[in-house]
């Protein structure tokens, strides 16, 4: 029988859980696999907390209410938190395990990759997990993909939010050199225009269209269409509508063709002059009609900080 505890239960980073399960990895019938899977959400656990954190200094605050005891307070239930948003079926506890069973067998011993996780806790060295080793991690966060929209359903929004950053920086980076606009405005504003990939438009048969920006099909539009129902908002009143939009063969195609009209629209030319500043860019998009939705710029600001906090996060 296994005597290791119920991590979820604790705090994150909670060191005496680190020890309990060192010492539960060398009585664990099972080889240490259970010692295994919960270090490795132990170890997302503190992955989580700083992203959450990262996230929540962000944040403009009011400076109503605020003070030691409630910071204190804020960061007991960022804790929490971070513990509750672990091993989700599908999150990064899985790629951790992997990376941590690896370890375990290089170094022969079934308690090895419990000290490993523990060594991280307390800020030690531990090569195989380093912010290189987490990038590459990143990239099997899952997010709402067209390949994996039953697993997106469990997938907390900030692991969604990581993946769909960490999936399309390469694309954005090809692009950004190209255009000047900076990749975490472009990943930011796909992320906001999809539900960072939970809501993206679709073809009538289910496919992709590829359409991360949300971008219409105009009558001098001579590539793929997708038609679906969408929101706009007449006077501020959020209506139901059918619209068309452009549909292309990928994701890197969506972000060339956004690159475009930004660049190249006299509409958009004050966008382009306010690229130094995050809100003065979505001010711009906003005032020049890129979208009906009053709280437009706004929204657009807060996706473009939470993809820079986590470009910071990943890299």
């Amino acid at each position: 029988m296994s005597t290791l505890p119920t991590t979820t239960q604790g705090l994150a980073a909670d060191p005496g859980a680190l020890n309990a399960l060192r010492y539960g990895a060398g009585r664990d019938g099972q080889g240490g696999k259970t010692a295994l899977k919960e270090a490795a959400k132990q170890f997302e656990s503190l992955f989580m907390r700083e992203l959450i954190k990262s996230m929540r200094d962000a944040t403009q605050k009011s400076g109503l209410l605020e003070g030691q005891g409630s910071d204190l307070g804020t960061d007991l239930l960022d804790q929490q938190l971070a513990v509750q948003l672990s091993g989700l079926p599908g999150g990064l506890s899985s790629a951790i395990e992997r990376q941590l069973g690896r370890q375990m067998k290089a170094n022969g011993g079934d308690g090895a990759a419990v000290d490993g996780a523990q060594d991280a806790a307390e800020g030690q060295s531990f090569k195989p997990l380093d912010r290189s080793s987490l990038k590459a991690l990143m990239r099997y966060a899952p997010s709402a993909t067209p390949s994996a929209t039953a697993g997106a359903a469990a997938t907390s929004p900030s692991q969604r939010q990581a993946g769909f950053v960490s999936r399309h920086s390469d694309a954005a980076e090809a692009v950004a050199r190209e255009s000047g606009i900076p990749a975490s405005y472009m990943i930011g504003q796909a992320g906001h225009e999809t539900g960072w990939g939970k809501s993206e438009i679709r073809n009538a048969d289910g496919s992709p269209s590829y359409n991360l920006f949300g971008i219409k099909a105009t009558p001098a539009w001579k590539g793929k269409v997708a038609e679906v129902t969408t929101t706009e908002y007449v006077n501020g009143v959020p209506r139901k509508t059918t619209a068309r939009f452009r549909a292309y063969d990928s994701y890197a195609d969506s972000f060339r063709d956004y690159a475009r009209l930004i660049t190249r629209s006299p509409r958009y030319d004050k966008a382009m002059d306010q690229i130094g500043s995050v809100h003065g860019f979505a001010t711009s998009l906003q005032r020049a009609g890129y979208a009906t939705d009053p709280q437009y710029a706004a929204k657009l600001s807060r996706a473009i900080n939470t993809t820079l906090n986590l470009q910071r996060a990943q890299s």
